[in-house]
Order: structure tokens, then C-alpha cells, then sequence
């Protein structure tokens, strides 16, 4: 599906700037989702995972339209809106298909196993996620117009009236009138040479590169058996403890990330959440020598908080994308950075994998044994894209960095 992403990820991006969403894509992913559920060989489904990749540019898309439709003090909330429901779906989707997957053997009492649901043991949760698009692909009527296909003139009368209104916290009403002319007049500049977008685009492909890992590494840690360093937990436990995580998950950027992005700024948010992450992810390997209560306890509080942190760093880095490029160019921005981070995506899942499986073969060695060494290359990784945020690789957009000049005085 991430090689199905980075084919498809540019040239939907591209794309929106000539239609102003993509109503159809929902309607794809019923499709392609529901023929998946129905696959009967492995070419078959995978297949269907590659078509669903290629049409997979919803994530682009609406971070494109988020940044439009906010006014500039609420495109942060508006942006973490964005990553709380992705990050949200990270995790609530493991969840259903750990609770519907082969539903003819969880619940015989419900779903016999000569019925459809016992002949396709994985189409229960392909049905629900696509009976939940099919929703989302009628709601796609209801939305309204984004500001790039309004007259330039009148958005660009508003933009000077929003900041002049503002302009008390800003360094020069004059300034801010001409970053708005910058922002609103068209621009044909390659996206490929803005380096303050290239540079945020590469973190960003970073830091996904280790959230597919541990992801990926997460479910298979907890369901391995304690002798092998997990947590032997069954494939329900893991579902309540993914829920429990996208609860607070929700709660966490809707009412703590605004504000903290307002105070401290979305790079410096993004840099303190890779170095909590760092500690974090060091305790991993201690939670499995706990159990009963205690380790339920820990473990949702632990899974809670890093995923609270993978979602802020990422909303800082789509704001300071945003705002690397001028308004009409962010669908094109957006569908590069989605190209980029999918292929990164492809080997999260295959890299984390295969480090788990060689971790189990370690038990006993002197340095880093099992899944010590697992953690140890995650926040290797993470140490990267940390270092990364800083000058002179990353970059700060221009207006961007006269907010946050704008902060200090």
C-alpha cells in the first residue's frame, strides 16, 4: 500500500490544485477495501492493497484543505485536528481488525463458519472500515469552498484586513502585508529547490520511518510471549489498549497542543516531543517484567503518552510545511510530502519486522539482549530525525520564522 501511496501521492497532489477536492476517493476506498476482504489469494490481496495506495491521497488532500479553510491563528488546531484523526486511525484500525478479524472463530455463537464471514475470515473489518468511508464520501458533498479558488483580489483584501487587525503582535504592519502579498500572489517556483519545504519533508519522512516501525514492532512485542521479553498479550488486549490510546490521543491535541503551540512554536513542540520519546521508548523493555494491574496500568499510560508525542511532532511538521510554500502550492507540496513519506512508510513495517524477529535471537548476549535492542535502534532513529530539526539542515520558513520573532518581543 506505500508503494501504491508514492505512485499515486504527486500527481494527486498535483492534481488538487486543479479541482478543489478529491469527492470520489472515499468512493474508491469502499471498493478496493471491500475487494480486499474478499481476497482468496495473496496476488489478489495484494492487489488490492497497491490500489488502494495509488488512491490513497486523502491525508495530502486534507491537510491542504485544513490550512485553507483556518485562519492563520487557528491553523494549528486546525492542522492537529488533522493528525489526531490519523493517528487516531493508526490506531483504532488495528483495534477493529483485532476484534473482527475471523469472526467465525471468536464468535461461533454469532457468525457460523459456513457462512461469508467464515469463508472470508478478514471481511468483517474490511466491511465496517468501508461501510465508515462510504460515509465519509457522502459528507464530502457538504464541504465548503477552500480559499485558492476564490478571487485573488478579495482574498488577498481579507488577508490585509485579518492582519492589520493582528498586526499589534506582529514586528511591522507593513511586513505582514507583504508576506500576505507573497503568500496570496501566484507562484511557479520549483518545490523541489525550496529547501525550508525539503527540509521539513525529510524529518518528516524520518520520524515516519520510526512511527511505522514501532507501530509495527508494538503489536508484535505485546502479544509475544513474556520469556521473550513481551507482554503475552492476547490480540483482544491489544485492542483495548489501542482505544484507550486513541481516547486520550483525542484529548491530548485537542485541548493541550493548540496552546502549546501557541506558546512555544511548532519546531521547538516538535524537538521536545522527540526528546521525551527518547526516555520513553528506553522503559519499553522494563514494562514486560511487570504484570496484573500494574502492568495494564503502566503500559496504557506509556502507550498513551508516546502516541500523544509521535502525533505532536508530526503536527508541528505539517504547520511548518504549510507554511514553507505559498497557498496555491500546497496541494502540489503536500502530495510530494505524502510521496516521500510513503516510501520511508514501506520499510517501517518490513524493517521493523525483520529487527524484531533478529532481537528474539539475541535473548542472552551481553550487549543489548532481545528487546532491548529493539527500543535501542527506535530511539536511534529517533535520535536522527532529532538532530535533524536543527539548523543547519532544517530550515524555518520565512514567515514562520518572523512569528516566532514576533513571540519574543
Amino acid at each position: 500500500m506505500s508503494y501504491g501511496s508514492c505512485k499515486g501521492g504527486a500527481n494527486w497532489g498535483a492534481l488538487q490544485e486543479l479541482v478543489l477536492y478529491m469527492d470520489c476517493l472515499p468512493l474508491y476506498w469502499v471498493i478496493f477495501n471491500t475487494l480486499f476482504g474478499f481476497s482468496t489469494s495473496f496476488w489478489m490481496a495484494l492487489s488490492m492493497r497497491f490500489l488502494l495506495g495509488c488512491f490513497n491521497s486523502l491525508l495530502g488532500t486534507i491537510r491542504a484543505y485544513a490550512s485553507e479553510v483556518c485562519r492563520e491563528e487557528h491553523r494549528a488546531l486546525g492542522l492537529s485536528v488533522v493528525s489526531t484523526s490519523r493517528g487516531i486511525g493508526l490506531i483504532i484500525g488495528p483495534a477493529i481488525g483485532g476484534f473482527f478479524a475471523q469472526p467465525a472463530e471468536k464468535y461461533p455463537e454469532i457468525f457460523a463458519k459456513s457462512s461469508i464471514f467464515g469463508r472470508f475470515p478478514f471481511l468483517l473489518p474490511c466491511l465496517l472500515i468501508s461501510i465508515y468511508a462510504a460515509g465519509v464520501f457522502v459528507s464530502c458533498w457538504w464541504l465548503p469552498e477552500t480559499l485558492h479558488m476564490h478571487n485573488e483580489r478579495v482574498s488577498a483584501r481579507f488577508d490585509r484586513c485579518d492582519v492589520l487587525e493582528a498586526s499589534s503582535n506582529e514586528i511591522s504592519e507593513v511586513e505582514n502585508i507583504k508576506d500576505v502579498d507573497r503568500r496570496v500572489a501566484p507562484s511557479k517556483a520549483n518545490l523541489l529547490k525550496n529547501w525550508p519545504l525539503m527540509s521539513t519533508i525529510i524529518v518528516y519522512c524520518v520520524f515516519s520511518l520510526q512511527e511505522m516501525a514501532y507501530t509495527e514492532i508494538f503489536s508484535l512485542w505485546a502479544v509475544s510471549n513474556k520469556k521473550y521479553g513481551g507482554l503475552g498479550f492476547s490480540s483482544q488486549d491489544v485492542g483495548i489498549v489501542l482505544a484507550i490510546s486513541g481516547l486520550g490521543l483525542l484529548l491530548f491535541q485537542l485541548l493541550l497542543y493548540p496552546p502549546m503551540e501557541r506558546v512555544l512554536g511548532p519546531i521547538m513542540v516538535t524537538r521536545l516531543s522527540a526528546v521525551i520519546s527518547l526516555p520513553l521508548l528506553s522503559i519499553y523493555p522494563y514494562i514486560a517484567m511487570l504484570s496484573g494491574l500494574a502492568l495494564h496500568l503502566v503500559i496504557n499510560c506509556a502507550s498513551i503518552l508516546r502516541n500523544a508525542l509521535s502525533v505532536s511532532l508530526v503536527t508541528g511538521l505539517f504547520i511548518l510545511q504549510n507554511n514553507a510554500v505559498p497557498q496555491n502550492q500546497r496541494g502540489a507540496a503536500n502530495g510530494i510530502s505524502m510521496t516521500a513519506m510513503s516510501v520511508f512508510k514501506a520499510f517501517g513495517p518490513a524493517g521493523g519486522g525483520a529487527l524484531f524477529s533478529w532481537a528474539q535471537k539475541r535473548q542472552v548476549a551481553a550487549f543489548l539482549p532481545g528487546n532491548q535492542m529493539v527500543f535501542f535502534i527506535l530511539n536511534l532513529v529517533q535520535f536522527i530525525g532529532l538532530v535533524l530539526t536543527f539548523k543547519p539542515f532544517l530550515a524555518l520558513p520565512p514567515l514562520r520564522s518572523k512569528e516566532n520573532v514576533a513571540r519574543k518581543t
